[in-house]
C-alpha cells in the first residue's frame, strides 16, 4: 500500500498550485492533506469523503484551498490558491485503514505519503 504525493515547488505569495496523491495496492475511502512546517507540529489541512461530498478543511484554508478526488478514487488532489508565506510545510496525504473519517485527527489515519515540499516566497 502506497501513497504518493507530487505536485510541490516553489512559488511567489498569491499564486497556485495543485497537489495530488496517488494510491497504489489498495483503494481508500477517505483520504486526507496534513503539512508541517519547519520547528512545528503537524496540522490537518482537509480531507474528502469516499463519494466525494463530504469534505472539511481547516479554518486557515478555508476559501483558498479546494480538496478533490478522482472517479476511481485512487488519485486525491489539493488545490491551492492565495498561496501565503505562512503555507510553506512539507505536505502529507494521508488515509485511514478502514473508515470514511473525514476529520482532523491525525491518528485516525494509518497511512501516509512521503511528503512533497510547498514553499512560498513573499
Amino acid at each position: 500500500v502506497q501513497l504518493q504525493a507530487s505536485g510541490g515547488g516553489l512559488v511567489q505569495a498569491g499564486g497556485s498550485l495543485r497537489l495530488s496523491c496517488a494510491a497504489s495496492g489498495r483503494s481508500f475511502s477517505s483520504m486526507g492533506w496534513f503539512r508541517q512546517a519547519p520547528g512545528k507540529e503537524r496540522e490537518f489541512v482537509a480531507a474528502i469523503n469516499s463519494n466525494g461530498l463530504g469534505t472539511a478543511s481547516a479554518d486557515s484554508v478555508k476559501g483558498r484551498f479546494t480538496i478533490s478526488r478522482d472517479n476511481a478514487k485512487t488519485t486525491v488532489y489539493l488545490q491551492m490558491n492565495r498561496l501565503k508565506p505562512e503555507d510553506t510545510a512539507v505536505y502529507y496525504c494521508a488515509a485511514p485503514r478502514n473508515s470514511d473519517y473525514v476529520g482532523p485527527s491525525f491518528r485516525r489515519y494509518a497511512y501516509w505519503g512521503q511528503g512533497t515540499l510547498v514553499t512560498v516566497s513573499s
